[in-house]
């Protein structure tokens, strides 16, 4: 009886390996090759960088000339500098690649930008498409208005025209919050932040849409600054992160480990300070996100 039950035994594993093993070879050998961008920068010796041209001030183009500057910017160049430690080339050449969030998704998503450094909000639907390094700030999404409008709430937006940039989470977000508060409102869908301020002051459009800091950078730089004004009511929390090549544990690595760095390092607060001084040193929600992004060896 023992050798008889031995014997179907044998048989079924040998039947269960003969059935599965060439599909078992067949799966993993359908499977993409795992993504090595550190191996390409140092093959290429050369970093592509998706980046926003007016997301002032985290990532912006002045004058709409020269390289990117701004927080995220600053930030990006401490990763590219421990970026270029981790693969042995001290002169890695950087490329920036200006586009809006989808474009940038996308830039990273197809290996046309081995990173994402902006204003890039990290959702679970776009994950589905790319990884994101520890969290570089919280935002908040918020509302521009004229000063002297009619606008004082979201709630005064019945009946009006709302602009909101395309593809991005506070658009998501927007449709949301109009449906829930059974606010019937116009929305007029820009591509980017200038043309929304455009449409805002020439009167097409009653209020603007977008992160608060990314608004109070576009009313600085608006033609009469005193005219507009950002409502203090938040429509939405907004973690932004570096979007990053899906898969490639050891690239998000060496992100991470010169985020930390930067957050334990010293080197944060001048960074900053520099670029976000006006709205304070970081307390609250944002100083515990630092805390919590510091991530130990």
């Amino acid at each position: 009886m023992k050798r008889l039950l031995a014997a179907v035994l044998s048989a079924l594993a040998f039947a269960v390996a003969g059935v599965n093993a060439p599909a078992a070879a067949q799966t993993l050998a359908s499977r993409p090759p795992a993504t090595d961008t550190l191996g390409k920068l140092k093959a290429t010796k050369q970093i592509n960088v998706a980046v926003s041209a007016d997301s002032f001030p985290l990532s912006f183009v002045k004058d709409g000339k020269g390289d990117p500057v701004g927080y995220s910017i600053d930030l990006c160049k401490k990763v590219i500098a421990q970026l270029a430690r981790a693969t042995g080339v001290p002169d890695l050449k950087t490329t920036w690649i200006p586009g809006t969030v989808s474009e940038r998704i996308a830039m990273v998503s197809s290996g046309k930008a081995d990173i994402d450094c902006a204003n890039t909000t990290a959702t679970l639907s776009r994950m589905q498409d790319v990884d994101f390094s520890s969290l570089i700030f919280l935002e908040t999404g918020g509302l521009l208005v004229k000063d002297e409008g009619p606008v004082k709430s979201f709630a005064d937006l019945a009946g009006r025209s709302i602009a909101v940039i395309s593809g991005t989470t506070t658009e998501t977000r927007l449709e949301q919050l109009l449906k829930q508060r059974l606010v019937n409102a116009k929305v007029v869908k820009v591509k980017d932040g200038p043309e929304g301020i455009a449409l805002l002051e020439k009167g097409t459009i009653d209020a603007f849409v977008s992160d608060k800091v990314k608004l109070v950078g576009l009313a600085v730089q608006a033609k009469d600054p005193k005219s507009l004004a950002i409502l203090g009511e938040d429509l939405s929390v907004e973690p932004l992160a570096f979007a990053l090549p899906r898969g490639d544990s050891p690239f998000r690595l060496e992100v991470n480990r010169a985020l930390t760095q930067v957050y334990v390092g010293g080197e944060l607060e001048p960074i900053f300070m520099a670029w976000l001084g006006p709205i304070g040193r970081p307390t609250g929600m944002l100083a515990a996100m630092y805390l919590l992004n510091s991530i130990p060896q």
